[in-house]
């Protein structure tokens, strides 16, 4: 047997370190912390999980199983089953508990276990790696610095952790008849990284915060249906009649089309579907249909050359801040809050400069201080939702600090994550 020989960037301790959905008990201290997993397209194929504890400390539940506790309630309906489609959740492997695992509902196809080199060997000579392969869960093999023929279990694996995007890894797992698009590299720290992970056709864990967007380019100026939605972005904010803004917002029927399609959404669809703007406008008011443009003009096709994640990140960021600051500001704040966590991301989206966007579409002045510096009564939510993103120690301080608690930010981020893929289905993508 070839001995397996641990890398030095290991990455597996990091991870260690409603009536109509199925009902958990009540969680311990802490929160999830989620990390996107995206494929050599730059798309959000999935999420690493894992239980981030709170001051007092891991209580004696299995890291996996509470996460488990906390995702599944949000993600499992009672009768439409899972919500996420293809999505797959990347877990770390708890060998001493799985074989008493409840999985909620979770379809196991969707699912990765990710495994340090020695539980793997170990869980190989007692079975259960066929058991669960058998059962269709996915296999990540973590920390090892090749992919052997002779490894006890190589048969069983379906990923690898290639740690930083390293080529000469990635030749060698491929030479051990791994697809690329099986290998992860989960030491992604910047943009450049990605950019390897791109050319090598990798899958990548990417920080949900800021730190791997895109560097700031020569300013794009908008397309044309991207100047529309602006336009009519500032009809509503001026007030204006609603003859003349559904006469503008006509001028392009694809658009019109596309943005009943989001209003009509299962995510936000109250069993009565609303056939026009003027329609639209009766049922919602201005306020919601400019937050509607909002979620149009990131879907725009000004977007088109922006990576595909940026789009998911903006809209579950602006579903993630309105989540976590309604409950304590009160829903008359719930659209300005949605507005903040997109515009916090729709500059990089665009191609502009986040300045220059804000100078385009006049927002409230609370809404501005807080995409701009931070600051204000909205800032602390867009703040504690980057930091979550993250995984920063600080989020459950930071939490606290706004009266949020562990359960109520784990279901604003896990609620935020479903809607997100709710709305993309809805656009088509």
């Amino acid at each position: 047997m070839t001995p397996l020989q641990p890398r030095a960037d290991a990455v597996c301790d990091g991870m260690a370190d409603g009536d109509d959905f199925l009902v958990a008990d009540a969680e311990p201290g802490g929160c999830v912390a989620a990390t996107w997993l995206i494929d050599a397209k730059k798309q959000v194929i999935g999420y690493r999980l894992a239980w981030q504890p709170g001051a007092a400390g891991m209580d004696r539940a299995p890291a996996l199983q509470t996460t488990l506790d906390a995702v599944a309630p949000h993600f499992v309906h009672r009768e439409q089953g899972w919500l996420l489609g293809n999505t797959i959740l990347l877990l770390e492997a708890d060998p001493a508990a799985l074989p008493a695992i409840d999985w909620g509902g979770i379809p196991p196809a969707n699912i990765v276990l990710a495994w340090r080199s020695g539980d793997f060997v170990a869980a190989e000579s007692s079975g259960l790696l066929a058991a669960l392969r058998t059962q269709g869960f996915g296999l990540m093999l973590c920390g090892a610095s090749a992919l052997p023929a002779d490894l006890p279990g190589r048969q069983w694996v379906t990923h690898f952790d290639v740690g930083r995007p390293d080529p000469q890894l990635v030749a060698a797992g491929r030479a051990a008849g791994l697809a690329a698009s099986k290998m992860i590299a989960t030491r992604v720290a910047d943009w450049r990284a990605v950019e390897v992970c791109t050319t090598l056709r990798l899958s990548a864990l990417l920080p949900s915060g800021d730190d791997c967007a895109p560097p700031p380019g020569a300013a794009r100026e908008l397309q044309p249906d991207a100047v529309l939605i602006v336009r009519v972005m500032q009809m509503l904010q001026r007030n204006e009649g609603l003859r003349e803004i559904e006469a503008a917002l006509k001028r392009d029927a694809a658009l019109t089309y596309r943005l009943l399609r989001y209003i009509n959404s299962p995510a936000i669809s109250e069993g009565v579907e609303i056939q026009s703007l003027r329609h639209a406008v009766a049922m919602l008011g201005y306020a919601p249909l400019f937050r509607w443009l909002t979620l149009l003009l990131a879907a725009s096709t000004s977007a088109s050359g922006s990576p595909p994640f940026l789009l998911k990140k903006a809209i579950m960021r602006g579903r993630f801040v309105e989540l976590l600051g309604q409950g304590l500001l009160g829903a008359a704040h719930a659209d300005n809050l949605f507005l903040v966590g997109m515009f916090s991301v729709l500059g990089q989206l665009l191609g502009i400069p986040t300045r220059e966007l804000l100078e385009k579409v006049q927002l409230a002045v609370p809404v501005q201080s807080a995409v701009r510096d931070g600051k204000g009564i909205y800032g602390p939510f867009l703040s504690l939702a980057i930091a979550c993103g993250e995984g920063a120690a600080e989020t459950l301080t930071r939490a606290e600090e706004l009266f949020i608690g562990g359960r109520q930010l784990n279901a604003a981020l896990l609620r935020a994550m479903q809607w997100s893929q709710e709305i993309l289905r809805a656009g088509g993508r």
